[in-house]
């Protein structure tokens, strides 16, 4: 029997990890166990504990609760945690997702002990080193044994960087294997779609049947801990409900971004946005309820790169509020559009988004069942 050590550290990693778990369980349960380890990089019972329970997830193995900090402060303490972790449990790979700190501490910990790294969601990038999550997302992939990226283009970026594609096995961190595996998430969107609509009470709850609505989410720090781009967000979001007074926007409110207009937007402002009735925040909500509110809305906003692929997913234009994406596919299918934090071309891709009547979807993101091959794969050659 084989043991794997998942590391997770933030919500979206709880979601992603659903997938191989539940691959494990169902198809390799005899032959593959797995240990799965919280660091605590962000846990709270409203953003990550109630995502356990809905998704059926197993509760940690282990949780550091290293808690927010500095980066290097942070990540220190990870890979203190892990490697008195790893020591005990002498796991056969170490298996991590994305792109945060806790992906990196996991890398960095697993390799210098020798332990195979596996690596979803490798080779994304966004060519931004000023994101803390690119580098992480670099440093990791240069570490790891088996590299499983979700997209042709994540392939293309690790073969320009200097991986070989045509490695013979045993693999290794000095001879690792890219693969193109197809997305789990996009396993989890179809396989939780199905819950998803089975226990539909957002709509009546949101007051949201019949009404046509916009789909918001902001959380990233680049966007809430910059005061100018914040404003410039939240004004293009009221010019949008004058322009649509037939549509609501219905935001999902991170508590970063609740802090942030709080502290860095006028008083007057804030109000405007509370009194604006086609506006709806609402506290954060559970995947289950995202999905039902993707599958349902007319158009997606966000900083999120989850949300954009679960856009595609779902066939939902989206306006990305950034000044790049790792999902370059959705953007070159012309279903997605890059505007920054900047009023007017957040407006007017929304504009353009629903503009357009001859949108197409191709399947960019495997089959549905990437975590079965990793599952696999991770079996095969760890």
């Amino acid at each position: 029997m084989k043991k794997i050590i998942t590391i997770i550290g933030a919500r979206p990693q709880i979601i992603k990890s659903a997938a191989l778990s539940r691959a494990i369980k169902t198809k390799y349960a005899d032959r593959l166990t797995e240990v799965l380890v919280h660091t605590g990089q962000h846990y709270d019972e409203q953003m990550s504990e109630v995502f356990f329970t809905e998704l059926g997830l197993s509760k940690p193995d282990y949780n550091l609760n290293i808690g927010s900090g500095l980066h290097g402060a942070q990540t220190a303490d990870m890979i203190k945690g892990l490697e008195e972790l790893f020591i005990k449990e002498k796991p056969s790979a170490i298996v991590v997702y994305g792109d945060t700190n806790s992906t990196l501490a996991g890398a960095i910990t697993g390799s210098k002990m020798g332990i195979p790294i596996v690596h979803i969601e490798a080779g994304l990038r966004s060519f931004n080193k000023t994101m803390p999550e690119e580098i992480n997302r670099i440093m990791c992939d240069h570490v790891s044994t088996l590299l499983f990226s979700p997209t042709e283009t994540g392939v293309k970026h690790l073969k320009d960087e200097g991986f070989k594609l045509d490695n013979v096995g045993p693999f290794n961190a000095d001879n690792p294997k890219v693969y193109h595996s197809g997305d789990i998430m996009y396993d989890n969107s179809l396989y939780f779609s199905e819950i998803a609509d089975k226990n539909l009470t957002t709509h009546q709850e949101l007051d949201l049947h019949h009404k046509p609505y916009f789909l918001a989410t902001v959380h990233r720090g680049a966007n809430t801990d910059n005061p100018k781009k914040l404003k410039a967000i939240f004004e293009a979001f009221l010019e949008i409900t004058e322009l649509y007074p037939d549509h609501l926007i219905v935001l999902p409110l991170h508590p970063r971004t609740q802090k942030s207009m709080e502290e860095h937007l006028s008083e007057e402002f804030h109000q405007k946005i509370k009194e604006c009735e086609q506006f709806k925040i609402i506290p954060p909500v559970s995947f289950l309820t995202i999905i039902a509110l993707e599958k349902n809305c007319q158009l997606i906003i966000t900083d999120s790169g989850g949300l954009q692929k679960e856009a595609y997913f779902f066939k939902k234009p989206c306006v990305i509020l950034r000044p790049e994406t790792e999902w370059v596919e959705i953007v070159e299918q012309g279903v997605a559009v890059i505007v920054d934090a900047d009023t007017n071309r957040i407006v007017n891709g929304v504009r353009a988004m629903l503009d357009k009547k001859d949108a197409e979807y191709p399947s960019l993101y495997g089959d549905g069942k990437a975590a079965e091959f990793i599952a696999g794969e991770i079996l095969k050659w760890c």
